[in-house]
């Protein structure tokens, strides 16, 4: 399977019991002074999901590679996730991702791989490339992959 694959559930699965040995009480603390707290981020890691699964849907259906963005702030502020129970924004958080290691895994590497010219990653990517640079979904994929480890560097330190 794809090394992007096997990198996320191998994420996945050692970072979700090292973040169920977080207490209620430290998860809610900001990270640092003005920041998002442990809860707050991986809330933000959902939505992400959320907003991904779409892209990895949708992306196999069109031409191009051009998606709606979404204000992270407002998200997460929305849903309060402060006041959320963390065992279970932990959880949803592994499922969400397990579910979308199979999406990733699923979507035939013809269409994965398949350059496309038209695409926004400039404005909705963690790694941002040139609008000008063709892309494929699987660069999408590997991006989401990199944002997610980048944030739960976050809250549990490490590379």
């Amino acid at each position: 399977m794809e090394d992007f694959v096997e990198d996320l559930r191998r994420t996945v699965a050692e970072s979700a019991p090292r973040l169920l040995g977080i207490t209620e009480a430290e998860a809610a603390r900001p990270l640092s002074e003005g920041r998002w707290s442990a809860k707050e981020v991986v809330g933000h890691l959902i939505d992400s999901a959320a907003n991904n699964h779409q892209r990895f849907v949708r992306g196999q259906f069109r031409d191009d590679l051009v998606f709606d963005g979404y204000e992270q702030d407002e998200w997460v502020r929305a849903q309060a996730y402060n006041a959320e129970s963390w065992p279970l924004l932990v959880r949803l958080w592994e499922s969400y991702n397990l579910h979308l290691a199979h999406v990733m895994e699923s979507a035939p590497e013809s269409v994965r791989r398949e350059r496309r010219a038209r695409h926004n990653f400039k404005q909705i990517g963690f790694a941002p490339v040139s609008e000008h640079e063709p892309q494929t979904l699987e660069h999408l994929m590997r991006d989401y992959v990199g944002h997610l480890k980048s944030h739960l560097r976050q809250i549990l330190g490490g590379d």
